[in-house]
């Protein structure tokens, strides 16, 4: 399986064929370089797959490169770009620019300068990603919780610590209270009192949002993910994210 799609779209077969194959022997496998010679060509594939990075030839006839990335932005859809042009003309670097164009690649295009535009892309993407995973994994009180971290005392500081490196793990309130040093009774009044969340509640966002996190971005089986989560059994598993988010954890992945 490919960890990322690569479109390089130029009217040119020489160009064309010379970037995918200096591209292929860099990613060794690990991302799918695809091509197309013309826009609207690049257009087609770009409905058909979910393209990660786009190298497009601006002057080529029927669609320009420039016309390309306008439409994939009206739709939302528009990958991390690249441009190429054999052209300095400073009014394409400006639309391309305004457009959303992370590089300008001139004509003939050396090795060195194509990878580091190329991974410099992917690292683009790859923020992009981490960025939208956490945007849709967001619970509320465990923000306040983070946002709040500064203030919050030492024993509750290293709690959460504990707990978020033992997810998976079997938790009790004795296990945290034996690492921080406290009795277990007065560690639950201040965990309630610092994070507003008692000590069982904040293990069960924060196990459901690690659910999510992995529903989004694996294609683990349900029963692994309520594994790596710390529940043994599945139905239980799926009967607390759904009292939390409203619906099952395939649901939710289908969604998402």
């Amino acid at each position: 399986m490919y960890n990322k799609t690569i479109l390089v779209v130029d009217d040119e077969p020489r160009t064309r064929v010379g970037i995918k194959n200096m591209l292929e022997k860099w990613a060794d496998g690990k991302h799918q370089i695809l091509t197309a010679s013309s826009g609207i060509e690049a257009l087609q594939m770009m409905e058909e797959q979910k393209v990660h990075v786009l190298l497009t030839d601006i002057r080529m006839p029927e669609k320009t490169g420039l016309e390309v990335l306008e439409k994939m932005k009206e739709k939302g859809q528009l990958p991390v770009a690249i441009i190429i042009s054999a052209y300095p003309e400073f009014e394409y670097a400006r639309q391309a620019i305004d457009i959303g164009v992370v590089n300008y690649l001139l004509k003939p295009i050396s090795r060195s300068k194509l990878i580091e535009a190329v991974e410099e892309a992917i690292q683009i993407v790859e923020k992009n990603e981490r960025t939208g995973v956490i945007e849709k994994v967001v619970d509320n009180k465990l923000i306040d919780i983070y946002d709040k971290n500064a203030q919050t005392r030492e024993p509750v500081r290293e709690a959460l610590q504990y707990i978020d490196k033992h997810l998976k793990d079997d938790i009790s309130l004795k296990d945290v209270a034996d690492y921080v040093h406290l009795n277990p009774s007065y560690l639950s009044v201040l965990f309630k009192e610092q994070a507003k969340l008692t000590f069982s509640e904040y293990i069960t966002r924060r196990r459901i949002q690690r659910a999510k996190e992995l529903l989004i971005t694996t294609k683990l089986p349900i029963s692994e993910v309520a594994e790596e989560c710390g529940y043994k059994t599945t139905k239980y598993f799926i009967k607390l994210f759904k009292d939390l988010e409203g619906i099952t954890p395939s649901v939710y992945r289908k969604r998402r």
